[in-house]
């Protein structure tokens, strides 16, 4: 049996305190994907080491995510530049 001590897991349930999460307000049975309608305002809910608990609102999934990840913001790094195109070969491979 290989049950983790008390100690180990309480590390690792503390480690989550302050997680943030978005729930789309939709009727249904609960939480879906996230990909599933985009446009829905997001409930942000903060894990504080029992439940979920209200943090905040975002208009749609796009304002949710810059919640969630505002490190994300970044620029994307610059295009590689193309590769040249092959020379022609008789390699086994090519297709003549």
């Amino acid at each position: 049996m290989d049950d983790e001590s008390l100690s180990q897991w309480a590390e690792r349930r503390d480690a989550r305190i302050g997680q943030l999460r978005a729930v789309p307000l939709v009727n249904g049975e609960g939480p879906h994907g996230s990909h599933l309608h985009p446009d829905a305002p997001r409930a942000i809910q903060r894990w504080n080491g029992r439940l979920w608990e209200p943090h905040g609102l975002a208009a749609n999934l796009a304002e949710a995510r810059r919640t969630l990840f505002p490190a994300s913001e970044i620029a994307p790094p610059p295009k590689p530049k193309p590769t040249p195109n092959l020379a022609a070969g008789t390699g086994r491979h090519r297709k003549p």
